[in-house]
């Protein structure tokens, strides 16, 4: 079909503007000599962005003007308009301004601030905002300033209009934990996810491992300052989120609110797994997810978990192997203590590890985007009410029973030797019925069809080398591409 005809630009007001304006074109034209070296346009603006409109800003900008407050110090480019236009008589005006504040008094509004900014005609000299205002937080709403309240309004709008979302669905309550920015891009992994889910469906396939990669990479992921224990070293926070079953500090069990508000994340991430889990491991229960975003966990243990975990990697990295003593029985008091040698590295890129999380283990360092899925039980599962098991059920969870055997899928670790001998102790004949730890390649594996390589097995040595061999062979080659903005074990 014909393009649609471009909407003719309105000429109302032309004449008066023409009219108004105080310089010559010639005059203007020789104002503007050497101004593009003293204003110059931000750098990411060489980038090339097709097929986006003049008005459809960067991604930077909105990062940029969404930190502005009313004591923002700004200056303007003289006379950056030409004249005969309405933008001009209104730039001269605006343009007198020395803040935020002054500026939205003499007439302009954030969508200006933006694309002024784009083009280099403003300077912004602080003070800004740490982060984008967070009405969430905001206990009383008569301490916003004016510039406070239209980049916000503004902002929603932009969001809505960008995202494809409903204006009203992006107003977040009081102590929900949400800024509006991390509204906008969960409910877009909702919906992409409720949409991919129906495809699986209706094509009678697994969900594919892009499809998890895509739904993470839309998530907005909160910044996580709780999870000292794996905090690398030098970070006060990281970017975690728990869907499923959580206790809280005051021992109150319950699902968190991300679960149930969007459902079909939740959903998305189990199928993944259960599209995957071959006969032997069906048994394999879950209550919980923890979702993480690039960071590399440091050595740690998990405190209260039950059973085995099953961990997968996604995105678009290299490195981030999850090393992993299998055998610490936790009486090797501290982790530094526990030697390399003892240590087994899982590719989690390439497949999917059942460990026991109580054990020490840690994220190789690596590069690029790499998200992370850790499916595991919290301890006290048992006490939660009906409704939570019901519920998470309901999304695709396989609730332990209560009666559930922790060793059932991986035997409790041996413990290792004295410090003045080398390696883990020998299992008993009756740990050594279930290995140690499982890897369950995932390429080209779907519906359960997968087998698990048992860890009891492979030596830290021979674990490298498997490694090596999946890697030459053809179904190791192919890998997924993985990205994030946000916003990471």
């Amino acid at each position: 079909p014909a393009p649609a005809p471009k909407k003719p630009r309105s000429t109302e007001g032309a004449a008066e503007a023409k009219a108004a304006a105080k310089m010559t074109s010639q005059e203007w034209k020789a104002l503007q000599v050497g101004m593009a070296e003293k204003w110059p346009v931000p750098d990411y603006m060489a980038t090339p962005m097709p097929g986006r409109s003049l008005t459809c800003f960067r991604d930077e900008t909105f990062s940029a003007i969404t930190r502005w407050c009313a004591e923002t110090r700004i200056a303007y480019r003289p006379h950056a308009k030409a004249p005969g236009s309405k933008s001009h008589i209104r730039y001269e005006q605006y343009s007198k301004a020395k803040s935020a504040k002054e500026a939205l008094k003499l007439g302009s509004w954030p969508a200006d601030w933006c694309w002024d900014f784009e083009r280099g005609f403003i300077k912004v000299y602080g003070p800004l905002r740490d982060e984008p205002l967070d009405m969430s937080k905001v206990q009383d709403e008569s301490t916003l300033t004016d510039v406070d309240m239209a980049i916000h309004r503004w902002y929603r709008r932009e969001l809505a209009k960008n995202l494809g979302l409903d204006y009203k669905d992006l107003f977040v309550g009081k102590g929900s934990g949400e800024s509006t920015l991390m509204r906008a891009h969960r409910l877009v992994a909702q919906r992409e996810a409720t949409r991919r889910l129906k495809a699986a469906e209706d094509e009678k396939r697994p969900i594919t491992e892009e499809e998890v990669a895509q739904t993470l990479r839309e998530w907005a992921f909160a910044r996580n300052p709780n999870r000292q224990n794996v905090l690398p070293d030098g970070q006060d926070w990281v970017w975690s989120d728990t869907l499923g079953l959580l206790r809280d500090r005051l021992g109150d069990i319950h699902l968190t609110k991300p679960t149930k508000t969007y459902p079909a994340v939740t959903q998305i991430l189990n199928k993944y797994l259960t599209d995957r889990l071959p006969e032997e491991l069906r048994s394999f229960s879950w209550t919980s997810l923890n979702l993480n975003c690039n960071y590399a966990a440091r050595l740690h243990r998990d405190g209260n978990n039950f059973g085995p975990s099953f961990i997968k990697a996604f995105g678009g990295f290299t490195g981030g192997e999850l090393n992993y003593w299998p055998e610490d029985d936790r009486k090797v008091d501290k982790l530094e203590d526990l030697k390399d040698a003892d240590k087994v590295q899982i590719d989690l890129k390439n497949g999917l590890g059942l460990f026991n999380g109580n054990c020490g283990h840690s994220v190789e360092d690596f590069q690029g985007d790499r998200y992370s899925v850790v499916y595991f039980t919290i301890g006290c599962y048992d006490k939660a009410p009906a409704e939570c098991k019901e519920q998470l059920s309901d999304f695709g969870m396989n609730y332990p029973k209560s009666d559930a055997d922790r060793y059932a899928l991986l035997r409790a670790p041996a413990g290792y030797m004295e410090k003045s001998k080398r390696g883990p102790a020998t299992p008993s004949k009756a740990q050594s019925k279930s290995p140690a730890f499982r890897f369950l390649p995932t390429e080209g594996q779907g519906q359960g069809q997968g087998k698990s390589s048992q860890g009891s097995a492979l030596t830290p040595a021979k674990v490298r080398v498997s490694r090596k061999r999946a890697a030459s062979s053809p179904a190791g080659k192919e890998t997924k591409r993985g990205a994030s903005a946000a916003q990471k074990v």
